[in-house]
């Protein structure tokens, strides 16, 4: 947790921005939540840990987080917006449930194959890719 505590800092530093007990407090309890957060599910942890602190800074700092690599967003089918850690993680994708949002990380090589494939016919240079697919879970469709 230290180095994201740190870049954190360099990146609030660059941007004139302070570091404050309640940014690396939400730092915190980010980096330890288990899956996609959702800034509501964050901020019933955090508000126990330290009432003082908003829903609005949560969010602020969420996206703060995205800004500096931390985290990336990701939107459900109905516009609702999870976390998830970015540093020391390894690539994946997702499949989000439209029913239940349910989200099932997955990565497959042919797809990391096809998209560099894809990059070299057109002269792309990829630096990071995303990719989200909607559709129904097994369970939903039950």
């Amino acid at each position: 947790m230290f180095d994201e505590i740190e870049i954190l800092k360099s990146f609030l530093r660059e941007s004139r921005l302070r570091f404050t007990p309640q940014r690396q407090t939400i730092l915190e309890v980010f980096l330890n939540y288990e899956g996609h957060a959702e800034v509501e599910d964050l901020f019933l942890i955090i508000r126990d840990i330290d009432p003082t602190i908003g829903i609005a800074t949560v969010y602020r700092t969420m996206n703060i987080l995205v800004e500096c690599g931390l985290a990336r967003e990701n939107i459900l089918s109905k516009g609702q917006k999870t976390f998830e850690t970015l540093y020391h993680q390894s690539h994946h994708d997702h499949l989000i449930c439209t029913r239940c949002n349910k989200i099932v990380e997955f990565e497959h090589p042919l797809i990391e194959k096809y998209q560099l494939e894809v990059c070299h016919i057109h002269g792309f240079s990829l630096q990071q890719h995303k990719m989200d697919i909607y559709g129904v879970c097994r369970e939903c469709q039950k």
